[in-house]
């Protein structure tokens, strides 16, 4: 389970880096400024997660059931959340814009406030 946490945290954190120059460059000719801002958001929350995914593979052992849940909330709600922001707005630069991505942003959000819930709630489990 670390590994897949470092994998992932390192692969979101490479496609991060490439999806955002490739957003600050190539598609700042063919994305409206509304389009380039919602694309921005899907980058930093998911350097964030990756960060975060990071983070907890090198600090937790990510052994019980409540640690993996947390890094599986983190890996899908990243993914569901940000990816679909790119093909939302990806499709909509073209003029077809896939209106079935619309209801999986809010589901990785969703999951994303899931993963943070459970890692406040292990702090607090660890307080008492």
């Amino acid at each position: 389970m670390v590994l897949l946490a470092h994998f992932i945290g390192a692969l979101y954190g490479l496609l991060a880096v490439v999806f955002g120059a490739f957003g600050a460059h190539a598609l700042k000719k063919t994305f409206s400024e509304e389009q380039l801002k919602s694309f921005e958001t899907g980058v930093k929350y998911q350097m964030y997660h990756a960060i975060v995914l990071l983070m907890l593979g090198f600090n937790l052992n990510l052994t019980t059931s409540l640690e993996k849940y947390m890094i599986y909330c983190f890996i899908f709600g990243t993914f569901l959340f940000s990816f679909s922001i790119y093909g939302l707005v990806l499709s909509a630069s073209k003029g077809k814009k896939l209106k079935f991505l619309g209801p999986i942003t809010p589901l990785g959000g969703l999951l994303l406030v899931i993963g943070w819930s459970l890692l406040l709630y292990s702090f607090v489990q660890n307080i008492v």
